[in-house]
């Protein structure tokens, strides 16, 4: 039987990942290190037919005693969170790139054999999204908003051409690569290493890049994950969800059972090797429309809406959703959740959930370093 080493298994993705594994027939082992920002507790949903290591993927002994027993790395052990890795920047690196090159530097320095690697990169390594002028009929891949532009409430991004308001397209694989954020860096390292590292050694290896990953297990009390969690847990305390901008930006929203479902045919597939590919939707909502629809499912839109605050933060990017076409011709994959159907998933898994809202603090931290602008 296939012993897949799950690095970060106990946590949102990861552990999805685990059942989904375990479900196939895989013999799977966990490690992860039960980060405090993330869990309190060894948390209840864990697959009673894997096998957990409580330890840190820095821990080379360690890596090294689970690496030889796999056949298969998948790699989703990672700090998360944009706005806190503007000023957490060693522990990023650290977590994210130096754990990624210490696993890879054992991989090749001990003689591991392995089957195949697949390692969770992000979206957030393309920075901007791709953009179309109407008027010129041109393609546009703009850098980050100033942040003067920003302030007089200018959000959209214009044709340095003819200065029409560029429209989001779908951003594919090509895209040039312009990380705004010491994680996005750090995702794309953790990307770039495995695959040339693999290259070099002839080991098959699959980069997953997720857009904003929503379901069941995301910890709410988190306020530095995604904006689904964050949004529930100022909504579960009867605080309005807070937006920046104007809230019409757009994000591509995937539900966790999707992602899951891509990352064992990432494993299993032949045709994914060597390769980074999109894992979203190609459908984009607004961050208004994800706010108004959790407070509708919450039952709350008679006591709450949205609160559009209108300043910004610095690194955000306005529109990118995912051109899906190279995962459905290379994994055979297409989303099979709805955004109506994942959302109510959430919320009835939310609503079992205590969730302590740390939303102010994280604000305020990002305010104290300069990273929030006044419009």
């Amino acid at each position: 039987m296939t012993n897949v080493l799950v690095t970060g298994g106990a946590g949102f993705v990861g552990s999805h990942i685990v059942d989904e594994l375990v479900a196939s027939g895989y013999d799977v082992t966990v490690v992860d290190n039960l980060t405090e920002q993330v869990h309190d507790d060894e948390p209840d949903y864990l697959n009673d037919e894997a096998e957990y290591v409580w330890g840190d993927v820095r821990d080379r002994e360690l890596m090294t005693e689970l690496l030889e027993e796999a056949d298969v790395l998948n790699h989703q052990a990672s700090a998360v969170g944009v706005g806190q890795s503007m000023y957490e920047i060693e522990k990023y690196v650290e977590v994210n790139t130096l754990a990624t090159a210490r696993i890879l530097d054992i991989i090749v320095n001990e003689d591991i054999s392995l089957e195949k690697i697949v390692v969770a990169s992000s979206m957030s390594i393309y920075g901007e999204g791709a953009y179309h002028c109407p008027e010129e009929d041109t393609l546009h891949y703009p850098s980050l908003r100033g942040s003067e532009t920003m302030a007089e409430g200018q959000w959209e991004h214009v044709c340095p051409d003819c200065g029409t308001e560029l429209e989001p397209i779908a951003t594919s694989e090509k895209k040039p690569r312009e990380s705004t954020s010491v994680y996005a860096i750090s995702k794309k390292d953790q990307e770039e290493l495995t695959l040339s590292v693999a290259r070099s050694y002839d080991i098959p290896a699959v980069a997953l890049r997720y857009f904003n990953i929503y379901g069941s297990r995301q910890a709410l009390g988190n306020p530095y994950t995604g904006v689904c969690a964050i949004f529930s847990s100022r909504i579960k305390n009867d605080n309005p969800p807070l937006i920046f901008e104007d809230g019409e930006q757009t994000r591509d929203f995937i539900h966790i059972s999707d992602i899951a479902r891509a990352n064992r045919l990432a494993m299993e597939r032949d045709e994914a090797e060597d390769v980074a590919l999109n894992l979203g939707t190609g459908n984009p909502k607004t961050i208004t429309e994800i706010a108004e629809t959790l407070i509708d499912l919450y039952g709350k839109s008679d006591e709450l809406e949205p609160e559009i605050a209108n300043d910004f933060r610095q690194g955000d990017i306005r529109h990118c959703y995912a051109d899906t076409s190279r995962a459905a011709e290379l994994l055979d994959f297409k989303p099979s959740v709805t955004f109506e159907e994942g959302m109510r998933e959430l919320v009835e898994w939310g609503r079992e959930q205590d969730a302590q809202d740390n939303f102010e603090e994280a604000h305020a931290e990002l305010e104290d370093k300069g990273l929030v602008g006044d419009n």
